[in-house]
């Protein structure tokens, strides 16, 4: 059985118009989001940030979207093509589970996170925009399910001035 990520109705409200067609055909289409980043040619967590408006698409973005999940081009054209509203798809903190402890690891770690990025690269801040994440499934010799989150950001340096 394939899990499929569906749209939390308690966000519905937060997100772009275009958020719920996407989710609706997606979960009628039963598509997870590994499946349609590979008929985007973009990575899963890219595609889901699309879905959720955090992310903008381009117009090859929409053409393939409009034809995999059986939407009006016009209609993603119209609403997809905006620059993103970052940042607003939830409360904060976080309410929900899953996402509440990936913010706890950051409140938790982040300093942590934060001094060794400094020894290792100097003073900066990893970027979040020239950026990549990739998710994946590993299961041990026990067989318990571990979740593997990687992040990639380019390291930028505070300049002097």
């Amino acid at each position: 059985m394939t899990n499929i990520a569906t749209l939390d109705s308690t966000i519905v409200d937060r997100l772009p118009a275009y958020s719920k067609t996407l989710f609706d055909a997606k979960t009628a289409k039963k598509l997870t989001f590994e499946e349609i980043a590979k008929e985007l040619g973009r990575g899963e967590v890219a595609v889901a940030a699309l879905f959720y408006g955090q992310a903008q698409a381009s117009p090859e973005d929409v053409k393939k979207l409009s034809a995999l999940l059986n939407v009006s081009e016009e209609s993603l054209e119209a609403t997809m093509a905006g620059f993103p509203d970052r940042g607003h798809s939830g409360p904060m903190p976080p309410v929900e589970p899953l996402i509440y402890r990936l913010y706890e690891i950051v409140q938790n770690y982040g300093y942590s996170f934060k001094a060794i990025m400094n020894e290792k690269f100097g003073d900066g801040i990893m970027s979040a925009i020239a950026f990549s994440s990739k998710i994946e499934k590993e299961v041990d010799k026990d067989g318990v399910a571990w979740v593997n989150i990687s992040m990639r950001g380019k390291w930028l340096p505070y300049t002097r001035f």
